[in-house]
């Protein structure tokens, strides 16, 4: 034994309590264990070896309980209890008008077969008594597109129907079909017909066909604007007013928002009120997610999480439905602005965060609600309660955006994880948009591809755990990729096989979203993970606002282009993503140096076990006999 060791083992005997606390605080950092120090220590100096193990346990311990953290008398007052399933049960309701929001463009903004109005086909068509089929069969030229040919949409015949041999007994007239290779066109100078009867979407009012069908993609293009700005600008407040405030100022923020939606006098009007509505939207659905993470231990975020976004694909599933009955789009938009107003509700029966309450130094309120949630679900808090700190108030620094290209290994994740979110956002969408252009029934269509979402969260909560979450979030980006190019090629006679590996790739894509979500969280380290989140998720936004003019404006050169930009984008992702290292069983990294060393934490770690199992079994059991 060295005579460093032998000197410092008197002062053990002679029970000098502040050299052993040194003692052992250096034996631990040189990796010396408390087993290899029994084995080489002197049988006189056994006694003392314990006692001095005691003292300095009994000196960690009281330190601990002076540094109680939100996280301990969490685990007391119940971690997911029944005061935290009701909460999250509650508000999981949010999820559901958010998806109505999120893809209502589909219904609220289709676009049905139509072609130009001509004021004499009209005079004929209701002297004659025909229908809308036979006067286009009997007055529309036939026209070449991507599609083949159909009867064109943005051009009529350019004469005089009165001067015509048209008759009512013979609206096919082949004299008439004949002609029609060699007459004069215009343009739709009388607006149009559409086949959609007893319907209305605002294409419809509003006339968006031809060379104003973009204006549809604005429409989707402006909730995307509002959902950017939103997320930041509710975020702030939500930070420094409260989780409640905010959504409760939100939700009243987005009942009138939608209103006006549903009353625009005009196209331009209805762009800028969408606007407003989209920035309350998302901003109130994240203000959600975050307050029921904050209210549950730590081991249960994830499955709360993920429990909350499979809620949106029950609204998906609801969204056809009330379409179907509902057929004017301003009568849907009021419908999807109702459960907003009945969210004003929660004020009165959810509280505050208490992790907020604590990082605004508001204890008292934090110790009160946290007690209420200890007796709802009927725990008995301890002491240590009063002791009861933030744990996030020692690390507090200032953190830039630079930070997350600080290192190459941040540079990477930054990369990989924004392209992530944005591939998501533009396949995701993109898929459910183009159901709206099919030409199909588009309420069996919406209806079937929102069932296989369902299965993506289950798939998720049964992969991450035993596989990883790397494989499964790569597989599923390449599934979806591999379905939308094949899709792509599948011949339109082959429907049922052309829609099932349709399917195939709504679903890859839908855990792909929703994967993104916690692999973020897991690879940013603890001073920059909320800034890694909110900017890497930045360009979902952007891919929402992208992805109706990739959809509908390449639809136009041919149908399936899109489904190949698509295809590629998720292939690209799924590559990238095994780029990145695999988070499952590895602590959440704190330093931005733990992302460079991930070994560190574990080691860390190990010493902690040590320090908090200091003595083995073999010895413990000495000592008892020792005692007797």
């Amino acid at each position: 034994m060295s005579l460093w060791l032998k000197c410092n083992l008197v002062a053990i005997t002679a029970c000098d309590w502040s050299v052993t606390a040194r003692v052992f605080q250096i034996l631990t950092s040189s990796g010396l264990l408390v087993s290899q120090l029994w084995v080489n220590t002197l049988p006189q100096f056994r006694g003392p070896l314990f006692t001095a193990v005691d003292a300095f346990r009994s000196s960690t311990t009281r330190h601990t309980l002076t540094m109680t953290t939100f996280e301990d008398i969490l685990e007391e007052a119940g971690a997911f209890g029944r005061s935290q399933m009701r909460i999250v049960s509650i508000f999981c309701l949010v999820s559901i008008p958010f998806s109505f929001v999120y893809v209502g463009i589909v219904f609220q903004g289709f676009t049905p077969e139509h072609w130009c109005r001509d004021p004499g086909v009209s005079g004929i068509r209701e002297r004659c008594g025909w229908s809308l089929q036979d006067a286009r069969r009997a007055t529309v030229p036939l026209m070449n597109s991507s599609a083949g040919v159909t009867y064109s949409q943005c051009q009529r015949l350019d004469m005089d129907w009165n001067t015509t041999g048209l008759t009512c007994d013979n609206p096919e007239s082949e004299l008439i079909l004949a002609q029609h290779s060699i007459l004069p066109m215009t343009g739709c100078t009388d607006g149009w017909e559409y086949d959609y009867e007893g319907r209305q979407s605002f294409v419809t009012e509003f006339d968006l066909v031809c060379a104003d069908a973009w204006y549809v993609d604005m429409f989707q293009a402006a909730l995307g604007v509002g959902f950017l700005v939103g997320s930041i600008a509710i975020g702030y407040l939500a930070d420094k007013y409260g989780r409640m405030k905010s959504f409760v100022m939100t939700n009243f923020f987005i009942g009138v928002a939608g209103i006006l939606v549903a009353t625009s006098p005009n196209y331009i009007a209805l762009l800028v009120f969408r606007v407003l509505f989209g920035f309350g939207v998302k901003g109130g659905w994240m203000v959600g997610y975050v307050l029921i993470t904050e209210l549950v231990g730590v081991e249960y975020r994830r499955m709360v999480g993920v429990t909350y976004q499979m809620f949106f694909s029950l609204g998906i599933l609801i969204l056809p439905l009330l379409a179907y009955f509902i057929p004017n789009w301003r009568w849907l938009q009021v419908v999807f602005t109702i459960p907003y107003i009945c969210f004003l509700t929660y004020y009165w029966f959810i509280p505050e965060s208490p992790r907020w309450l604590l990082s605004q130094n508001k204890r008292i309120e934090a110790l009160e609600i946290t007690k209420a949630i200890a007796k709802e679900n009927k725990k008995t808090l301890s002491k240590n309660i009063e002791t009861l700190t933030d744990e996030n108030t020692e690390s507090i620094s200032t953190v830039s955006f630079m930070d997350l290209f600080k290192t190459s290994k941040l540079r990477k994740f930054t990369f990989i994880l924004s392209y992530n979110w944005f591939t998501s956002a533009v396949v995701y969408q993109g898929l459910i948009m183009r159901l709206g252009i099919l030409g199909g029934n588009v309420y069996v269509d919406f209806l079937i591809s929102g069932i296989v979402e369902l299965p993506a969260a289950f798939l998720i909560l049964l992969t991450i755990e035993r596989i990883g979450r790397r494989l499964p979030f790569a597989a599923a980006n390449i599934v979806a990729g591999a379905a939308c190019l094949i899709t792509a090629f599948i011949p339109d006679s082959m429907f049922w096989l052309k829609s099932a590996v349709a399917c195939v790739g709504r679903l890859g894509i839908t855990m792909a979203f929703e994967m993104v979500v916690f692999v973020n969280t897991e690879l940013y380290p603890t001073v920059i993970r909320n800034l890694g989140v909110s900017v890497c998720s930045t360009l979902c936004d952007i891919g929402g606002i992208i992805a109706p003019f990739l959809l509908y404006r390449l639809a136009v050169i041919w149908q399936e282009l899109p489904l190949i930009i698509f295809g590629a984008l998720a292939f690209v992702a799924g590559g990238l993503v095994l780029l990145l290292p695999e988070t499952k069983g590895v602590p959440l990294p704190e330093t931005i140096d733990d992302v460079d060393c991930p070994n560190r934490n574990k080691v860390n770690q190990l010493k902690s076990q040590q320090l908090e199992n200091l003595l083995p079994c073999d010895v413990t059991s000495n000592k008892e006999v020792t005692a007797v």
